[in-house]
């Protein structure tokens, strides 16, 4: 069974990581050299020397965007069959729901959160700590956010049976609670001289719209794979509805 979960999670990982690297190739990669061209002219540097490699490097970024956008995506995709494996009884909803909602937690941990305190890296941004100081804020903000999920799905979960709408404002509490307060209680840690404010919020919405669409694009292609395996196994079971009953219902029915 958990090996069903891995092959699906990583053919999720190669869909979704096909599209993020063609999307940080077309996208990101252009909009990083345009950021990285303004930065320059207003530090009246850098003036020469990139354009007779212009093409070559161009080419090696693009290839190495869509081979790391692939690597990337195949170990999320890995890591999250695993950890939908293991907690999908635990999760709200059925099947592609709780795909979902995985994803939502997933993306909130290792990207929201952390992006709080530590917001996406601008070209020529300069950070007030150090690399292992930012590292070790990662790793802390990570936990945090992991808490806060699990926090916000244990409060939906004791709340929607009484009311479905009362799940969701219960749910959407700790959210807001952790989107509020890391802000506000953190110095700013990183500036974008050179650079206008609306081209840094542009660039870090990319960012942030890029990874959100890869956790939702993951959770998706699993969910229909999912789907499709399940289907199949109900045809050829179909006189053995103990067997091919979904984990869910093994838990909840031993």
């Amino acid at each position: 069974m958990l090996y069903d979960y891995l092959k699906r999670g990583v053919a999720a990982g190669v869909v979704a990581g096909l599209a993020y690297g063609l999307f940080v190739a077309l996208v990101a990669n252009p909009l990083s050299q345009y950021v990285e061209t303004v930065g320059h002219e207003h530090a009246h540097e850098h003036g020469h020397a990139h354009d007779h490699s212009h093409a070559v490097s161009e080419l090696t970024t693009t290839v190495v965007s869509i081979g790391s956008g692939v690597l990337w995506a195949i170990f999320l995709g890995g890591v999250f069959a695993i950890a939908l494996y293991f907690l999908e009884p635990a999760l709200p909803g059925r099947d592609t729901v709780k795909a979902y909602v995985l994803a939502g937690a997933g993306f909130l941990t290792v990207s929201a959160t952390p992006w709080l305190v530590l917001p996406p890296a601008v070209p020529g941004a300069e950070h007030l700590y150090g690399v292992q100081t930012r590292q070790a804020l990662y790793v802390a903000l990570v936990v945090v956010g992991a808490i806060v999920a699990a926090v916000s799905i244990l409060a939906y979960k004791r709340t929607a049976p009484r009311h479905p709408l009362a799940g969701v404002v219960a749910g959407a509490v700790p959210l807001l609670a952790v989107g509020i307060t890391l802000p506000l209680l953190t110095p700013t840690t990183v500036s974008h001289p050179g650079l206008s404010a609306d081209l840094v919020a542009a660039y870090q919405g990319v960012v942030v719209l890029s990874q959100g669409a890869l956790w939702a694009l993951l959770a998706g292609t699993f969910g229909w794979l999912h789907g499709r395996d399940s289907a199949a196994t109900t045809d050829v079971t179909a006189g053995m509805p103990r067997e091919s009953a979904t984990r869910d219902d093994r838990v909840a029915n031993p």
